[in-house]
């Protein structure tokens, strides 16, 4: 029995063909995913490390590696990124090392992945076997993979984004999740203008981070995006709130609700179109603070990128949003 398990990983191994740079990169989304995919389900049939841990890894180094200037960008099928000192170890004069056994006298933790005989940090299932055995030397369940990912990454922030990606991707059981929605239904009246930057005084001067969608009280608010709730509750600024995490580390933030719909609980995992609250004017003071303003959504971008977090313009994405919505009729 053990004989034939070991044939089996060995088959699994060995029936993809390592992929071509060049090909990748000549790739569309939904050709690039669909491989992404096979790769996962090969890689956690030889390991048993569930599909979906891979792909929240190698989905949230893809986003943070095309915002980070320092960090090279993924040219290959799988973007998680080991730099060639951890790769080969911080000790070996050869950082291009491809051999496991000198990788692992050298503290390296590269792995071959397709048994070529290589362990090449731009081969895809060799960079997921690398990964493979980081989370298998913690186990697999949900508390030890967060261990795993603490100790890959060394920021809180990030283990919970990854952990999020993770619940998404099992929820829905694909990776095809880049669908977005416009966060008020287009039936209802509404007008919006590019407010971000603009200035905003109460509490302290600061820009404004978003754009304000104004509507009448009680029009529902909808989540934009696939993504997991992060928060939800009461700012002094922003009032009732909530917050959403996309699989491209873009964190969106709805402001000023009226309330929230049934049920919505931090780490629930939603979808475009789904309700999530009500327009409203709730904030600038305590707790249960409305009417200071006329009503309106306050919608906000922010992005991650493995370091820190930052504000970005909402308003084109709103406005393409908008427009895919409206041409779908």
């Amino acid at each position: 029995m053990k004989q034939f398990k070991v044939l089996t990983v060995l088959f699994l191994l060995l029936t993809l063909k390592p992929f071509n740079i060049t090909a990748a990169e000549e790739m569309s989304d939904q050709q690039r995913n669909q491989k992404r995919m096979e790769l996962f389900q090969k890689m956690e049939a030889a390991t048993q490390v569930p599909w979906y841990y891979f792909a929240a890894i190698d989905q949230y180094d893809r986003a943070f590696r095309f915002s980070r200037k320092e960090v090279e960008n993924p040219t290959s099928i799988i973007s998680i990124y080991y730099t060639q000192e951890e790769w080969a170890g911080q000790l070996n004069p050869s950082t291009d090392d491809t051999n496991e056994k000198t990788i692992q006298f050298f503290n390296g933790i590269g792995k071959d992945g397709d048994g070529d005989g290589l362990a090449d940090r731009r081969n895809d299932e060799d960079v997921l076997m690398a990964m493979a055995h980081h989370i298998l030397s913690y186990g697999i369940d949900e508390d030890n993979f967060r261990i795993a990912m603490w100790e890959h990454y060394h920021r809180d922030k990030t283990v919970g984004i990854v952990l999020g990606k993770a619940k998404i991707y099992k929820t829905y059981g694909h990776i095809n999740l880049d669908e977005k929605a416009f966060p008020l239904p287009l039936r209802f009246n509404y007008s919006y203008k590019n407010t971000w930057g603009d200035a905003r005084g109460w509490g302290g001067r600061r820009i404004h981070e978003g754009t304000d969608i104004f509507a009448n009280y009680g029009v529902p608010v909808r989540s934009t995006c696939y993504g997991i709730v992060e928060m939800k509750g009461w700012n002094r600024y922003g009032g009732w709130r909530v917050g959403i995490r996309d699989i491209n580390n873009t964190y969106h933030y709805y402001a000023h609700l009226s309330g929230f719909s049934e049920g919505l609980a931090v780490g629930q995992v939603v979808k475009p179109g789904e309700l999530i609250g009500g327009v409203g004017s709730t904030g600038y003071g305590p707790p249960g603070t409305s009417g200071k303003f006329p009503p309106h959504l306050h919608y906000g971008m922010y992005k991650d990128n493995g370091a820190t977090e930052w504000s970005f313009d909402p308003y084109p994405h709103l406005r393409a949003w908008e427009r895919q919505e409206r041409n779908k009729k």
